[in-house]
């Protein structure tokens, strides 16, 4: 019986990792030709089985001939539980991984396995005997159970990303959002490019209360240079860019309310309201707090941003219908705010008019489309 790991079998084992599972069942089965009784052969042939079409009666059968040459083989058992699991026995899987933990109690990848698949294994029973409903204790227990391995996972591999990916997940499923936070920080002090727990955390710091959308596009546009594949964070990013958009809509509306202010649209007790028609002078003087604004909120605002949420910016106006409509709806109140101010009236009836109307499209939609900003 094979002892050492044979080139053929390291190959293929390459191939494996690089998808290439065909090239890699060929050179397993010259390989098996050859010696029967290569147990890392089987077992990767048995990989190659979950790999691009998962066929767990092939995989199974395989992992079956390795355990024949040695019950004891943890790859073996291992994998025999991943084929389990893919051919509907995954309540089985529980029985194989506590017989390999027997057999190497110091191995910190099935404790870690274990914990993973213990909770769902809980709940699975929980709703085979309870007509498909799984009971809230029933859960909680099989959480804690998990969560007890997890930490063992943990004590014999405390340098291992995969154990505290099982503890975060137990954590998360448990709502223990302390102990969840704190796995996430091992993860990143471990692999500082973890797609998840990069996301989990930029996310957590950009919907934090009082973090304004620049902050929060500026948030998820660093972690999108740690980890660019990210569609989590490029959501993220998209909302925040849509945030700011949104801002833009509010600059108009405070445009509008100012042209309101200084045509004295609305009569307040004790006061007269200005004589019309504005002069001149008046009416080009009511466009300079418009320019501050517009200058200061969104001019200024935008040049400071980074060139990645300036190019995103007009994407999201690109793909997506609602950064258009509420542009539209902002140029209109722009327009609406320059007809009341720039027209010399002489009585304020359709500047009421064109108030009501600039202001009506934005009161419309503004709580509709706010959680699209999420």
């Amino acid at each position: 019986m094979t002892t050492t790991l044979h080139p053929a079998v390291e190959r293929a084992d390459l191939l494996i990792d690089l998808k290439r599972y065909e090239e890699a069942r060929e050179l397993l089965a010259e390989r098996l030709a050859e010696d029967p009784e290569d147990i890392r052969a089987w077992v990767e042939l048995a990989r190659s089985h979950l790999g691009d079409r998962p066929n767990s009666a092939k995989a199974l059968e395989a992992t079956e001939r390795a355990l024949a040459l040695n019950a004891e083989d943890i790859g073996a058992l291992l994998m025999h539980t991943s084929a389990m699991r893919v051919g509907g026995r995954f309540p089985e899987t529980e029985g194989v991984l506590r017989e390999a933990i027997r057999l190497a109690p110091d191995y910190w990848y099935t404790y870690a396995r274990l914990a993973d698949w213990l909770w769902r294994i809980r709940m699975i029973s929980s709703g085979r005997a309870n007509g498909g409903e799984i009971r809230p204790e029933d859960m909680v227990v099989g959480l804690r159970e998990a969560d007890l391995i997890a930490q063992e996972a943990i004590r014999l591999g405390p340098e291992q990303l995969y154990a505290y990916e099982v503890a975060w997940l137990i954590a998360d499923m448990s709502a223990n959002r302390d102990v969840a936070d704190r796995m996430d920080e091992v993860i990143l002090r471990l692999d500082p490019q973890h797609e998840q727990a990069l996301a989990r955390r930029t996310k957590r710091a950009a919907t934090a209360p009082g973090v304004k959308a620049t902050e929060a596009a500026t948030l998820y546009a660093d972690a999108l240079a740690s980890a660019p594949g990210s569609a989590p964070m490029r959501r993220g990013l998209d909302g925040a860019s849509y945030r700011l958009l949104r801002g833009v809509r509010w600059l108009a509306l405070l445009c509008l309310a100012l042209a309101a202010t200084g045509i004295d649209l609305f009569a307040t007790d004790g006061e007269t309201q200005r004589e019309l028609p504005l002069v001149l002078g008046q009416r080009l003087w009511d466009l300079v707090p418009m320019a501050v604004i517009w200058t200061l909120g969104a001019l200024l605002r935008y040049r400071r941003l980074r060139a990645g949420i300036r190019v995103n910016l007009i994407s999201v106006i690109r793909r997506w219908a609602w950064p258009r409509v509420v542009l539209g709806q902002a140029a209109w109140a722009m327009l609406c705010a320059l007809l009341i101010t720039q027209i010399p009236w002489t009585e304020r009836t359709v500047p009421l008019v064109l108030f009501w109307v600039g202001l009506a499209p934005a009161l419309a939609t503004m709580w509709f489309d706010r959680p699209k900003d999420a």
